[in-house]
Formats: C-alpha cells, sequence, structure tokens
C-alpha cells in the first residue's frame, strides 16, 4: 500500500515538475517573442539560468489575462538590505513589481538588487548587502523544519518501545534502514571506535543535502544544491570539523612524511599542504555539479520542443513526445543521483576526518619494514 502510495506520488511530482517547468521556458520564450522586430529569439541558456537561479520571489506559473496584462503566480519574499549610505531597509519583494518598479532606492535587476539613483540608473556609488530571505533561504528552512520534525518523531517512537521491542512501523521503517546503512557502512569502517562521536554530524549532512535535492524535484521549488553558496557552506564545515580533529600524526605526514628520502619530503611537502584544502574543495564542486547538471539536462530537452517550433510547428509537436520522454528518463537518474550525492558528501567527509584523527603507527612500521 505504501509503495503504492509512493508512486503515485512521484508520478504526480515529476507531472507537476515538467508541467512547471515547460510554463517557465515557455514564458521566457514569449517574452522574447513579443519584443521589437531587433529583439533575439529564444535564448534558451538564458532561460534555464533563470530558472534555476536563486530569486527574491517565489515564482510558480504566469498567464496572461484577457485584457492582455500578465499575471504571475508568485510569494513575495522578505527584501533586508543594508547599505553604509542609506542604513537599514526591509520590505516585501513584491514592491519590485517583478523588476518594473523602484521603490525606497532600490530597484532588483535580473534576480538582484541594486542601487539607482533620483532617474532610475544604477548607482555603483552605493554599496549594498543583501540579508534577504530568497527562494533557496526559505527552501533550506522548510528542508531543515522537516528534518527536526523527522528525527524528532523517530526518536519520540523509539522512546516509547516501537524499533526496540517490536519492529518499526511507517516512515520509520524506511528512515532506519538509511541511518543503520550510514553507521555501518560510512562511519565505522572510515572512524573505527570513534564513529559514535561523529555519526550524528554525518547523519545531519546526509539528510539535509538528501531533503534538500529531493525537494528540488518538485515543481516551483529551488535548486537549493545546486547553489554554490549552499555547497560551500557544507564544504567549510567540513573543513573546520576536520581541522579541529587533527592530531600530531595527521601533521607530521603533512610536513615531514616518515619513512621517504629527504628530496621527496621536500617535493610533498606544497602538495600535502595543497591537499588540506582541495578535499573540501572537491566536495563542493562535486554536489555543485552534479545536481545542477540534472537540472539543465531536463530543461534543455523541454527547451528543444520551442526551439524547433521556431524552425516548424509541425517539428516542434512530432519532437515533444521524444523530449518529454528524455526528460522523464533524466528526471528519474536525478532522484538516483539525490542519494548518491548525500551518500558520497557524508562518505568523503568520514574518509577526511579518518585521515585526520587516524593513528599512523601501523602505516610507519610498514614504511619502515620495507
Amino acid at each position: 500500500m505504501g509503495f503504492k502510495w509512493f508512486k503515485s506520488f512521484m508520478v504526480a511530482a515529476l507531472s507537476l515538475f515538467l508541467v512547471s517547468s515547460a510554463q517557465s521556458v515557455f514564458a521566457q520564450h514569449e517574452e522574447h517573442a513579443e519584443g521589437a522586430a531587433t529583439e533575439e529569439k529564444f535564448n534558451p541558456g538564458e532561460a534555464i539560468l533563470h530558472h534555476i537561479a536563486d530569486a527574491h520571489e517565489w515564482h510558480f506559473f504566469s498567464f496572461k489575462k484577457e485584457d492582455g496584462t500578465e499575471f504571475h503566480g508568485t510569494i513575495p519574499l522578505p527584501v533586508l538590505l543594508y547599505s553604509p549610505q542609506r542604513g537599514f531597509s526591509a520590505f516585501m519583494s513584491s514592491v519590485f513589481h517583478h523588476g518594473t518598479e523602484v521603490y525606497n532606492g532600490y530597484k532588483l535587476e535580473h534576480d538582484k538588487v541594486v542601487a539607482v539613483d533620483a532617474n532610475g540608473n544604477a548607482d555603483e556609488s552605493v554599496k549594498v548587502y543583501d540579508f534577504s530571505i530568497t527562494k533557496n533561504i526559505l527552501q533550506m528552512i522548510i528542508a531543515l523544519i522537516v528534518l527536526v520534525w523527522l528525527m524528532i518523531t523517530m526518536a519520540g517512537k523509539y522512546k516509547t518501545g516501537q524499533g526496540v521491542t517490536s519492529a518499526p512501523k511507517g516512515l520509520q521503517n524506511a528512515i532506519e534502514p538509511i541511518i543503520t546503512f550510514i553507521r555501518d557502512d560510512v562511519a565505522k569502517p572510515n572512524l573505527g571506535p570513534k564513529y559514535q562521536k561523529y555519526l550524528p554530524y554525518l547523519l545531519t549532512i546526509f539528510f539535509f543535502i538528501l531533503i534538500n535535492a529531493l525537494f528540488s524535484m518538485l515543481p516551483g521549488a529551488a535548486n537549493v544544491t545546486g547553489n554554490i553558496a549552499f555547497t560551500a557552506i557544507l564544504g567549510i564545515i567540513a573543513f573546520l570539523v576536520i581541522m579541529f580533529n587533527t592530531n600530531g600524526h595527521y601533521w607530521q605526514h603533512i610536513f615531514w612524511f616518515p619513512g621517504v628520502p629527504l628530496p621527496v619530503k621536500l617535493l610533498m611537502i606544497p602538495v600535502e599542504i595543497m591537499g588540506i584544502f582541495t578535499k573540501p574543495f572537491a566536495l563542493i564542486i562535486r554536489l555543485f555539479a552534479n545536481m545542477t547538471a540534472g537540472h539543465i539536462v531536463i530543461l534543455s530537452f523541454i527547451s528543444l520542443i520551442f526551439i524547433f517550433t521556431e524552425m516548424s510547428k509541425t517539428a516542434g509537436v512530432a519532437f515533444t513526445p521524444v523530449s518529454i520522454a528524455f526528460a522523464v528518463f533524466i528526471y528519474l537518474i536525478e532522484i538516483l543521483v539525490a542519494f548518491i550525492q548525500a551518500y558520497i558528501f557524508a562518505n568523503l567527509t568520514a574518509v577526511f576526518i579518518g585521515e585526520a584523527i587516524g593513528d599512523h603507527h601501523f602505516e610507519e612500521d610498514v614504511v619502515s619494514h620495507h
């Protein structure tokens, strides 16, 4: 019964995602088509980047009314700005009217708030620090609430004895194998007897990445895991956790690798120092690139419909089933990628922490014997 419900949910989510994506791309297409004669044709790259970028409002759909005006289905979000020249400002993004209006000396240009002068032109002499609650931030807050609710609910069930004296049920039955997998296949092999100290952190980053990645597959959702700022913060946190748990053996292997000839040691020092920073950097780029690529591929297939339509309406109609079929396939792959990327980030983090806290006496003995 639960599996049938899950399948129905995924079919509905997939359908809404494709409709929402197509609507977004189509809206971009219409904006270009209604421009002046010198206006460029539909630009799929611009439409795709606009769809996956962060924004100061949560846009779901757009359509034209009978009087020719456009209706935008959006949720306005709080705009919080600080300028050394103008002070602090707080208002809702709806006052910008989707970038067409100036408010309080600020204007929204390409989803970025800029200061303007009395004539409405950008004033570069005014520095603006944007602390707004954007679409990505709001979705992260929602994901955090879901994560906390999920874990507190499961903890409450264990306290009552469900899953301890009796078999787990419902959502607990689905989450428990994942927790056990992270414990037995990620934490224990890489961290040894100290795994319990770092298991809460590994579980947190795994589920936080997974929930945000799955949310991004829903129609109109933000592409949080495909935002470089999001992955950068996760990478920086991992870097700090690694650095604060290093020991003397770790730094000895960085600056004076045992059992290696002196000339090689001198060559290895800069390489090892660079490796300290490239490890978290690899975590950042891997998650960002993989999650962004999936959305771009899906939207690219949908964009092909409009590209072929500009060439010939018959070609556009004929290619539509092919485009949708490929988009559905990539969508299903993206669900798998969400789990894989969450696992890889948690596993590599455990590997790097294990290197920092590990006892290298055994390695030194092996090297000395050789």
